[in-house]
């Protein structure tokens, strides 16, 4: 099968998203715009398949290479939009997210005043799996909504409902706890709509006035830390997906890791390193080999064999030897000093 997709090649939008630069749609977006070349010639149709040997540059850069497969869990805070640009200006969430992180692509999106587990990925064929109705992950909520309600009418939900000719497909809801004003609800749902829980509530009377995702399939928010981010192993999540939706995802789990400069520069402007948790871990395990040249000296050493700093006065005698003599604020020459005899 492998063999017969290099020969057939696969589709310029598929190769991006696999790459994880962005999800299929996106990628289609971004040939229609004229930002995608093949072997020096700018494309105009995602009707087109590359094979392995292909030069595919967006934006004039080199499609980077296919990594491993990866996926991170996120608290997404509310306030913010998830995309990577918005014409508006808002806060999104890819410019929040912690700076060792490779480049990801959500999984589904969560609206600007929701909050709670969102999935990503560096993957845009597995995100694309993960997103469609058919696989039938189940997402759930906790919700706070105003007004008052009754087990009973929430049961209605579970056959589904229409709203403003729109269906939504069977919700599983259990009520909480009713309040005076409001009332705490946990809702269940596998299609993921634009705005579904918030448009399903209103059509039963009620408003919503807290949102918050609390798993999607078997990956759950637990304890997360609000605006933080952990990557799933990748045994636990070669195992969560599963044969079927590996192969559907093409997931590839054999791939190097991301391969990132060892130095980076943080926002104080100092340098860190940010190496993978598996790499760490190998490393751990595998010392680096000796290379038989003797080794050299120590900082401490080198440091202990140079003079003491002369705090300038080096500077200071070049400068009366070697440059004119400077003016002072008013212009003029600074005054000379008789020299001692």
């Amino acid at each position: 099968m492998a063999e017969e997709s290099d020969k057939q090649g696969d589709r310029i939008a598929k190769v991006i998203a696999r790459a994880g630069l962005a999800s299929r749609r996106e990628a289609e977006a971004w040939i229609a715009a004229g930002r995608v070349s093949v072997n020096g010639q700018v494309i105009a149709s995602p009707a087109l398949n590359v094979k392995p040997r292909d030069r595919i540059t967006v934006d004039g850069k080199p499609l980077p290479r296919r990594t491993r497969t990866r996926l991170f869990r996120y608290h997404k805070p509310r306030g913010l939009v998830t995309t990577h640009s918005d014409p508006e200006g808002r806060p999104t969430i890819f410019r929040a997210l912690p700076k060792h992180l490779p480049r990801l692509i959500s999984i589904g999106r969560l609206d600007m005043n929701t909050e709670g587990l969102l999935l990503l990925t560096n993957d845009g064929g597995l995100a694309r799996v993960l997103e469609l109705p058919a696989t039938g992950w189940l997402r759930r909520y906790r919700v706070r909504v105003y007004g008052r309600v009754t087990q009973q009418t929430l049961d209605g939900l579970s056959k589904g409902v229409t709203v403003d000719g729109v269906h939504y497909g069977p919700i599983e809801a259990i009520l909480e706890r009713q309040l005076e004003a409001n009332a705490w609800l946990e809702l269940g749902l596998r299609e993921g709509k634009n705005r579904e829980v918030r448009r399903v509530m209103e059509s039963i009377g009620l408003k919503v006035s807290r949102l918050i995702r609390i798993s999607y399939g078997p990956f759950e928010l637990a304890d997360l830390g609000d605006g933080a981010a952990e990557e799933v192993p990748t045994a636990e999540l070669k195992k969560a997906l599963g044969p079927e939706l590996v192969k559907q995802a093409d997931a590839d789990f054999e791939a190097p890791l991301e391969s990132e400069p060892q130095d980076r520069v943080d926002a104080r402007g100092g340098k860190t390193s940010h190496r993978h948790p598996e790499v760490r871990a190998r490393d751990a395990r595998e010392p680096r080999r000796m290379t038989g040249k003797a080794p050299g000296p120590s900082s401490f050493a080198t440091r202990q064999r140079r003079g003491p700093q002369d705090d300038g006065e080096r500077e200071r005698r070049i400068h009366r030897k070697g440059r004119a003599r400077r003016s002072d604020r008013s212009g003029g020459p600074r005054p000379s000093r008789p020299r001692p005899k």
